[in-house]
């Protein structure tokens, strides 16, 4: 008796994008202003404050603000990235590990 198998195949297809040019890279962090952004993956934070005290030690001329992004990281934040760009330079976002 023969018997009948479905299969389903699980991949998926990923969404489209639109690719975005990258910022251009600033030619000195010396008096310049760094937000070091908690998205507020798997211990992103102690990270950052680390990343934030080596800033102190090593590179005491930039200005660090660790800002946490008001929701999960699969959340949009747009205040977040708004007072990036009014107040800051750069940003680094720390996505765990």
């Amino acid at each position: 008796m023969a018997s009948k198998i479905t299969v389903l195949d699980p991949t998926g297809y990923p969404p489209k994008i639109a690719a975005k040019a990258l910022a251009p890279r600033l030619d000195t962090l010396n008096g310049r202003t760094v937000y070091l952004v908690d998205c507020r993956f798997d211990d992103s934070d102690i990270f950052l404050g680390q990343m934030q005290a080596w800033f102190a030690e090593h590179m005491p001329g930039v200005t660090t603000v660790l800002k946490r992004i008001s929701s999960v990281y699969l959340v949009d934040d747009p205040t977040t990235w708004e007072e990036i760009k009014a107040r800051g330079h750069a940003a680094i976002l720390g996505v765990g590990h």
